[in-house]
């Protein structure tokens, strides 16, 4: 890799970690092709990136952005998982970490916030941004639902109460 190479690769990690809220520290023991595309098939699924990148090009990508506190995690054979949402690359590179012992969770950092495993598990753990959302239109949705139900209730009761006088009368 020549200078100008080196100099486009930091580039381009400066501006992914620029973009993304979580960037996700692995150590990789030995993964084969295989498991690597699975895993890269996974996290592009889940709308997350997977990256090996050497770690001297990625110790000045991170110079002067939020992740800068990760430097000390960039030693042996790392790769990067980041995504946008905050939880998406965590949660599987955690779930296919269980799977596989050649992929070892380093740490990471959440913004500025610096994680350790632990704390990228617990991340792993919660919902995703778009299952937070989904909820939370369930919750705007049901108070909706319940005043329609009850404003066209006493309308129904009255329709109720003539039919029956209607079939008396009958």
């Amino acid at each position: 890799m020549d200078r100008s190479q080196k100099a486009d690769a930091v580039a381009a990690l400066n501006a992914t970690f620029n973009e993304v809220g979580v960037v996700v520290v692995t150590r990789n023991l030995g993964m084969s092709v295989e498991q690597s595309t699975a895993l890269r098939t996974k996290m592009r699924e889940a709308g997350a990136s997977f990256k090996v990148s050497k770690n001297s090009l990625a110790k000045l990508a991170i110079v002067d952005t939020d992740y800068a506190a990760i430097g000390d995690m960039l030693t042996g054979p790392v790769a990067l998982g980041t995504s946008v949402d905050p939880v998406a690359a965590a949660k599987v590179i955690v779930e296919f970490a269980k799977t596989n012992d050649k992929l070892e969770v380093v740490g990471g950092a959440m913004g500025s916030q610096v994680l350790d495993a632990d704390g990228i598990k617990a991340l792993a753990s919660m919902p995703s941004l778009d299952e937070l959302r989904a909820k939370l239109i369930g919750l705007v949705q049901a108070p909706a639902t319940k005043v329609a139900q009850v404003v066209v209730a006493p309308a129904g009761k009255l329709a109720r109460v003539f039919g029956a006088y209607a079939k008396e009368a009958a």
